[in-house]
């Protein structure tokens, strides 16, 4: 089945022959989000030995490894943007990836998050949202949506989602954006965008999670989720003139950042440079 599977998508050349088919559950919009992010590397003819793809743990750090066949990392929980910055600073040329969740990335390595996109170092990060702690239960999440349905909160969830998007915009990243896996297309243009603007990328990525989510919110398939997902969104350029009444519950597309700013990386050889010219020199006494 794994063979016949490689054969016939295009995709599979930068996928591993041996982790097909994949362990993500019946659904899950893993899948999406990796096929989203082979296409974005193809259609830029990235070669995928200038890749370092990193991840943390759960469900959406198997998107990274072992599935995308390149130089992968996978982390201890909610470091995986920890590690990518080291990669970043010894391997400056490479082009560095984090593909991991929102309990990893936003809960657990939420600090990262924000510090990274404040330093705005160069890598990009594919969040993938589905909501909830899918790999270890069903768990309440900092994403997960007012009044949802968890296995920690049976009764209701009370507690306000962390908008991921707006928060690492705020921060100071290069280039932010939000989609859903219901919006393939964009999703593909800005992954494409993200891994080639200068400095810190953010993609977070809205996805379903049937089994664990949706099951407990009324919504037990995948094409429920993503009809959800269709029609809850609103684009960016919309929402702007909405009230945070109308916005409530809704799910804000597109693109929230795009700008040039220093990058972490050049402006800290930058400084090794100076102050080894200041070394050479003979220290103070060039003064």
């Amino acid at each position: 089945m794994a063979k016949q599977i490689y054969t016939k998508y295009e995709m599979a050349k930068y996928l591993r022959k041996e982790a097909l088919p994949t362990a993500l559950c019946p659904g899950c919009g893993g899948g999406t989000v990796l096929n989203a992010f082979a296409n974005a590397i193809d259609q830029l003819k990235i070669d995928p030995r200038d890749l370092v793809v990193v991840s943390g743990i759960g469900c959406s750090a198997w998107i990274a490894s072992p599935y995308f066949l390149a130089d992968t990392l996978h982390t201890t929980h909610g470091r995986a943007i920890a590690f990518a910055t080291g990669v970043k600073v010894g391997l400056p040329d490479k082009k560095v990836v984090v593909i991991s969740g929102d309990g990893d990335l936003a809960g657990i390595g939420g600090n990262h998050l924000i510090h990274a996109a404040r330093r705005n170092i160069d890598i990009t990060v594919i969040l993938v949202n589905n909501f909830i702690y899918g790999m270890t239960g069903g768990q309440v999440a900092p994403t997960t949506p007012f009044g949802a349905i968890t296995t920690t909160t049976p009764y209701r969830n009370i507690e306000h989602p962390l908008k991921i998007a707006e928060t690492v915009a705020s921060a100071g990243a290069s280039y932010v954006a939000r989609w859903t896996t219901f919006h393939v297309y964009q999703l593909i243009e800005s992954i494409k965008k993200a891994l080639t603007v200068k400095g810190f990328s953010l993609v977070e990525v809205v996805s379903q999670c049937p089994v664990q989510f949706g099951r407990r919110n009324r919504m037990k398939t995948p094409a429920e989720m993503l009809r959800w997902f269709s029609k809850n969104s609103i684009p960016i350029s919309k929402a702007k003139n909405m009230s945070p009444e109308e916005l409530e519950g809704k799910i804000i597309i597109g693109e929230f950042v795009s700008r040039e700013k220093p990058e972490f990386t050049e402006e800290l050889n930058k400084l090794i440079d100076e102050v080894a010219q200041y070394h050479s020199l003979g220290g103070e006494d060039a003064d």
